[in-house]
């Protein structure tokens, strides 16, 4: 086994390759790769996989392998460029206009002619379902959409948005045929009919997914080139049976998500035709609270947790090297990015978090649970939230008890505000510091929060989308991430590494996940690097 190290690094919220892709030839037998993610239909969400709900990694995933969009990041990561798109760019100076003219003879896999109509209707459909997972959101700075004939659509924006080439790179903004999706409600189920790289077939046991096909799109035209004809994902319970599964040549790749342990395993260990892989991420973790829930309502109370959890403590023990302590919403790698945190509360200070506690009037031990997802973020996460709980009860100044529940529950509950302090995780939807702010804090927001400040939503984040050069909005986004810090909306944690462990006659594994954790199966090949 060889350990391959990609290190890219990041300019103005931007990275760029170091390393050549490696190509591969095309054969009909199916690359297998492993995913921890779960697909599961429910009452709450019996939809995962319509453009219009699904905002979680593991179904953007499959979405950027079936539905096209008319911008995309390209390999590499960088600025958006034209996908179904033919060309697009903004058409007036003040950047609320932006116009896109689609490829030529563009069809669905149908063999259904695309049209600029499609594009149109797919948008507007996101915004009039406005489903409660915070999809719309990416879109709501659109006021009007206008077509001029068959392939040219015009955005108008209700304001200047430089962010807005890469919100048209996302599922969200892919697009549907007119004639096979509602204009006004979800399409239930696990079937994705659209005009991207692959088609794809389902099979499933029950309510859940347990393998989708996917076979190359024979229709496509687009700026990605296919390396394979067919790959297949395949979601593992655990990240222990997906590990097992790659040693005993059942899959190629395992892609999400390795643990600590098998990161370990396979470096101190090495496995005789399998390379582990680390490639840039951007994921951070977090808590996030229910701002109105009797035990956080009180200020005081979120600011005394942020005063007494020791970040550096939390990852050395549960996550070593593959993360590193996060003090804002914006990792340390994305330009914007300030240590808001340690600059407001310093180290971990249970007597700072009594005396906010004591002026504040709270009682103490302040009572409260601790909610995670068990199935969704990785192995580690029961045991990052022992720890939490061990801080947090530590001082004496809180009573925590601590409750995981599957992903299927935990998200539509999450979304109601039942937990009041709550772990997630964030893969961005595109690598610019907007994407770490809006998602947490504007109106729609991913969270479903009740927190709002108004000068954040109303002020600081359109002004910080009127900047064209990225770099120039840092100064908004410090005062936003100070805000964040003074009212602790959501309490940041670790940001953390990416790794692919996968058989070493299967090329592009560098490219095939990329900083937003985008599973780009085209990228896999099979021979020698």
């Amino acid at each position: 086994m060889n350990r391959k190290t990609l290190v890219l690094p990041l300019t103005a919220a931007l990275l760029t390759p170091l390393l050549a892709g490696c190509g591969g030839g095309n054969e009909s037998r199916a690359i297998v790769v492993g995913t921890t993610d779960q697909f599961v239909a429910t009452t709450d969400a019996p939809a995962p996989l319509d453009p219009a709900f699904a905002y979680d990694t593991g179904t953007w995933n499959v979405l950027r392998q079936t539905v096209q969009t008319l911008m995309h990041v390209p390999r590499g990561s960088g600025l958006p460029v034209p996908e179904a798109a033919e060309n697009c760019g903004f058409s007036d100076k003040e950047s609320e206009s932006y116009r896109c003219e689609l490829r030529e003879g563009l069809t669905f896999a149908d063999g259904t002619p695309m049209t600029a109509e499609d594009v149109k209707f797919s948008i507007e459909r996101v915004l009039a379902i406005k489903s409660d997972n915070g999809t719309a959101a990416l879109l709501s700075d659109i006021d009007t959409i206008e077509t001029k004939g068959e392939r040219e659509v015009v955005f108008h924006l209700k304001a200047p948005d430089a962010t807005f080439p890469y919100k048209l790179s996302t599922p969200v903004a892919g697009i549907l045929s007119k004639d096979k999706y509602d204009g006004t409600k979800l399409r239930e189920g696990f079937e994705v009919d659209g005009s991207g790289p692959y088609t794809m077939k389902t099979e499933t046991s029950g309510d859940r997914v347990t393998k989708f096909v996917f076979t190359k799109n024979a229709q496509y035209k687009g700026d990605i080139t296919l390396r394979n004809d067919k790959v297949e994902l395949r979601p593992f319970d655990n990240a222990s049976t997906m590990d097992k599964a790659l040693r005993d040549s059942d899959i190629d790749m395992a892609a999400r998500a390795m643990s600590q342990a098998q990161i370990k395993e396979h470096t101190d260990k090495p496995q005789d035709g399998i390379d582990l892989t680390e490639v840039p991420g951007l994921e951070i973790r977090y808590l996030a609270f229910n701002t109105k829930a009797p035990a956080v309502e009180d200020k005081a109370v979120r600011q005394a947790m942020a005063a007494v959890i020791d970040r550096g403590a939390l990852v050395s023990k549960v996550y070593g090297p593959t993360a590193e302590p996060l003090y804002s919403l914006i990792p340390s790698s994305v330009t914007g990015h300030a240590t808001s945190f340690i600059d407001t509360y310093g180290e971990p200070d249970p007597a700072r978090a009594a005396k906010l506690l004591r002026e504040a009037g709270v009682k103490t031990p302040v009572r409260t649970t601790l909610d995670y997802t068990t199935d969704h973020y990785g192995a580690e996460t029961a045991e990052e939230f022992e720890a939490l709980r061990d801080q947090l009860n530590a001082t004496k100044l809180f009573d925590v008890q601590i409750k995981g529940t599957e992903w299927a529950e935990f998200r539509p509950a999450q979304k109601r505000g039942d937990y009041a302090v709550y772990g997630l995780g964030w893969f961005p939807d595109y690598p610019d510091p907007d994407n770490y702010v809006a998602p947490f804090l504007d109106s729609d927001n991913f969270l479903n929060t009740p927190y709002v400040n108004q000068s954040v939503r109303d002020q600081l984040i359109p002004q910080s989308r009127r900047q064209a050069d990225r770099a120039a909005a840092t100064p908004v986004f410090d005062q936003i991430q100070k805000i964040v810090a003074k009212d602790v909306p959501v309490l940041p944690l670790w940001q953390g590494k990416q790794y692919v462990a996968a058989r070493d006659d299967l090329t592009g594994v560098e490219w095939s996940l990329n900083t937003s954790s985008d599973l780009l199966l085209w990228e896999l090949g099979r021979g020698n690097a």
